[in-house]
């Protein structure tokens, strides 16, 4: 028998490791470009527009179609309801919605966009260049990346061709195909490796169109690919609070289960597939691009009814401990209370005004556990009693000057008055407590210490704060002359321990008691950090006995 020599292909590996390499940036680059133009709407679009899981799928949907990242939904997803501004139910809807927003990569890349990448690339660099407005700045970022993205794809897409040449690979393949959770694996671990579906699936549209792959083995890399995605939700909920780990638990749920569902089913699915591209005389890389949006419809289709179960279950699974979890309810702010009872809405407000400060108190206590035991768990819930804090101060806020335009009597004028003077003052105090939080990270990250002095001058101002701020509240709940007098008492008190800590300090300095330089040179900062937090409590009572100081706004100037 006659054997004719074959010659090995030659690959040129710089041009897919490059072309890959040109694919994540560009999906980053435009991502990063959408999100700066879109800026804060995003937040407002999921937190408004989300009252209902199917309201969810719907808002999730389109803002992943617009950001090109399903990890950057769940990610502010789970910022929501670690921050107690929604409820489980409706991050699933979100998660769910994200799944199907991120199939628009891969059908675009069935389109064949690539041909005229290059014209993207060109034009994005022109806007890019020659705009000084930052709108036109971010949309040559749009379109640059989009070019890149595809570029990069174009670049690799020729070499991932000759891999079909390949004995080894021809061989690795149809194992694929006889053992398809092989490649669901494969697509599991790649995903997990370069944190983006997108990517992965771009490679094997490549794959199947150069006939490396058949359609049996390239499904089950598409369908790996959805579980590896939640990488970056576990990633990003390690050591954080339980709303986050259930948050990406569910995200974990939902794609196994659709993945494994899928897996089941693969040969009458891969029929179905084939069915569709003959009838529609779809290209190989559109077959994928199908395939992939018929596997996040379906299993959303499928998932939806059983949204209560999949919380109870993650619920269960992922127990609450002993941590507590932030509620907030804005559902009091009623804009339909503003016209008809302006005097309702403005009590709604304050009622809403007193969470908040209840919020800073507990965010205080945060600071202070994290301060003493330098656990990330205490800095990971002072971070989410911040996030909670600024939302419900921007909805406050934004209900009272709605209720400022409308006609009030002098005595709403004054508590609408009171009302923002004492927003402002706690929303301040929370910020302090950052900066506390931005000192000890200082300190801690160096593997410096502060000593047991000086832990006692702050954890002794600390908690002195701490009952002032409750004792404010007290007194904007219900004024009574002796709450404010134990307010203002302990207004000299915190002065005097902020003066004798300061002596303190100095004298051991001194006498070069102090060993921790980092430590020695912030402890006065955080002093005074302290003493401004009571400057601003014992502010709102001077400002609740007289709430039109001349010198103040009535209503706060809000920056469009």
């Amino acid at each position: 028998m006659l054997h004719l020599a074959t010659s090995t292909p030659t690959v040129q590996w710089d041009y897919i490791l490059g072309g890959f390499a040109l694919f994540l940036f560009g999906i980053e680059y435009m991502g990063a470009g959408l999100k700066s133009i879109a800026g804060d709407k995003l937040r407002d679009y999921i937190d408004r527009y989300t009252s209902k899981p199917w309201k969810g799928i719907i808002i999730g949907a389109i803002i992943t179609t617009v950001i090109q990242s399903s990890s950057a939904t769940t990610a502010i997803t789970i910022g929501f309801v670690r921050a107690g501004l929604m409820k489980l139910e409706q991050a699933v809807g979100i998660i769910m919605g994200a799944n199907i927003g991120t199939t628009i990569t891969a059908f675009l890349i069935g389109l064949k966009v690539e041909k005229m990448s290059l014209i993207f690339v060109f034009v994005g660099v022109l806007i890019t260049l020659f705009s000084k407005r930052k709108k036109h700045i971010y949309a040559g970022q749009i379109c640059l990346g989009f070019g890149l993205l595809f570029f990069g794809l174009r670049l690799m897409g020729d070499e991932l061709s000759l891999l079909g040449e390949f004995e080894q690979f021809h061989a690795f393949a149809t194992q694929m195909a006889k053992q398809p959770y092989l490649g669901m694996i494969a697509g599991t671990i790649l995903t997990a490796v370069v944190q983006s579906s997108s990517a992965v699936i771009g490679i094997v549209q490549k794959l199947y169109e150069s006939g490396a792959i058949e359609l049996t083995a390239a499904l089950p890399f598409v369908f790996g690919s959805n579980i590896g995605t939640t990488i970056t939700a576990v990633f990003a909920s390690i050591g954080g609070s339980v709303p986050a780990k259930r948050t990406a638990g569910i995200h974990v749920m939902f794609n196994v289960f659709g993945t494994l569902l899928f897996m089941i089913f693969l040969n009458p699915v891969t029929g179905l597939i084939k069915n569709i591209a003959e009838a529609l005389d779809l290209a190989p890389m559109m077959q994928i691009a199908v395939a992939h949006i018929i596997f996040n419809l379906t299993v959303t289709i499928l998932a939806y009814p059983f949204i209560k179960q999949m919380v109870y279950i993650v619920k269960r699974v992922i127990r609450g401990s002993d941590e507590k979890e932030i509620e907030i309810d804005t559902s009091g702010l009623d804009p339909l209370l503003i016209q008809t009872l302006p005097a309702a809405a403005i009590n709604s407000a304050r009622n809403a005004t007193l969470k908040m400060g209840d919020l800073v108190q507990e965010k205080l206590k945060e600071s202070l556990a994290f301060f003493n035991t330098k656990s990330g768990k205490h800095r990971e819930g002072t971070q989410q009693y911040e996030d909670a804090v600024n939302t419900l101060d921007s909805k406050i806020t934004e209900y009272l000057i709605q209720i400022s335009h409308e006609e009030l009597a002098q005595d709403d004028t004054d508590a609408l008055i009171a009302n923002l003077q004492v927003i402002k003052n706690i929303e301040r105090i929370g910020d302090i407590t950052m900066n506390l939080i931005g000192f000890y990270d200082l300190v801690y990250d160096e593997k410096q210490d502060f000593s047991d002095h000086a832990k006692e001058d702050i954890n002794a101002m600390s908690n002195v704060v701490i009952e002032m701020i409750e004792l404010t509240m007290q007194y904007y709940f219900e004024p009574d002359e002796s709450i404010a007098q134990q307010i203002q008492d302990k207004e000299n008190y915190l002065d005097m321990l902020e003066e004798k800590g300061r002596k303190r300090h100095f004298k051991r300095m001194s006498s070069n008691e102090c060993r921790q330089d980092l430590a020695a040179s912030i402890f006065v900062d955080i002093l005074s950090n302290l003493e401004r937090m009571g400057d601003h409590t014992y502010n709102i009572i001077k400002m609740l006995k007289d709430p039109t100081p001349q010198h103040e706004p009535i209503i706060p100037v809000v920056e469009k």
